[in-house]
């Protein structure tokens, strides 16, 4: 896996940075380069929640300025808000400079705090992090935008450890049973939105104008074969036991990362309280489209 460290990130152009991400490369910090919550305030996540809100992610949403489904004090909720949307948009300014390219267009998700440890935790597959799997489906369809995660270990004393088979190109070559999974049963997925995707798309388009949090549940042919990618990989004991072309990442406490997470394959082996920012990047941003997995799947729909 290659990295850029901090010194190397520092030393490239935008550009080449956002080429390696398109690569299915990680682009990794020793430090944030990013403003993190004061000392007092990581505190409070890492601490100061009660024990009952120590949920798997605590999000919030930007285009509700809010954190759905998440009952507690007044001045409990208002604080965890006030942290994250302060962090969301610090990334935001960071990404901007950084990847300008990826700007025109984009969409901004959420800001997750990740408060669980996810060693043992003994979810179902489809579930758990800890599995090797591609990410699908952010916030109902991407229509083949990239998902650009931006990460933080904000563990004080440990490492947020990573497994990796690598790239979802270097996957879908070396293991044809996932094209029959992703177009069920067939050897070429559809990946096009046919009339009755569109219609529903468009309703949910304008019903999320009055409820944002609606276009969630909005749904696409492409996002469909992907999320089917995505479960194979973590239920199929063949992929899950094989150790070909694995390896482990290490990221220690108050470093950071993004990458394309739709474009490499990752898991989450040990670690505990991470920020993620998550960004929709429009595949016409891509200097590199063909590696995307829109186009991927498009060349066997051919």
């Amino acid at each position: 896996m290659d990295h850029y460290t901090l010194r190397a990130f520092n030393t490239a152009s935008p550009k080449e940075v956002q080429d390696a991400m398109e690569r299915a490369e990680v682009v990794f910090f020793d430090r944030s380069p990013v403003e993190l919550p004061t000392d007092v305030d990581l505190e409070f996540m890492r601490e100061g929640l009660p024990r009952e809100l120590q949920v798997k992610n605590i999000s919030y949403h930007p285009e509700s300025d809010s954190i759905p489904r998440f009952t507690a004090e007044p001045d409990v909720k208002g604080r965890i808000e006030r942290i994250l949307r302060t962090h969301g948009q610090r990334v935001e300014q960071f990404l901007r400079r950084s990847c300008p390219d990826f700007v025109p267009g984009w969409t901004l998700g959420t800001t997750s705090f990740r408060s669980i440890e996810e060693q043992g935790r003994k979810l179902k597959p489809r579930s758990s992090n800890e599995l090797v799997h591609i990410d699908a489906g952010a916030y109902g369809a991407t229509n083949g935008a990239r998902i650009l995660r931006f990460f933080v270990n904000i563990h004080p004393t440990r490492d947020r450890v990573w497994g990796t088979k690598g790239s979802f190109n270097a996957i879908m070559s070396r293991h044809p049973e996932i094209w029959t999974a992703a177009g069920r049963g067939k050897a070429r997925v559809r990946i096009d939105k046919g009339p009755l995707d569109r219609f529903y798309s468009g309703l949910v388009g304008t019903v999320g104008k009055l409820y944002p949090l609606m276009r969630v549940i909005d749904s696409s042919p492409y996002d469909r074969s992907m999320r089917r990618i995505h479960n194979f990989m973590k239920e199929n004991l063949g992929f899950r036991d094989s150790r070909e072309h694995y390896q482990e990442i290490h990221f220690p406490p108050l470093s950071a990362w993004m990458v394309f997470t739709d474009g490499i394959s990752h898991s989450v082996l040990t670690g505990q309280h991470a920020l993620v920012t998550t960004v929709l990047v429009p595949l016409a941003n891509c200097r590199i489209p063909e590696l995307a997995p829109y186009r991927v799947l498009a060349r066997s729909a051919a």
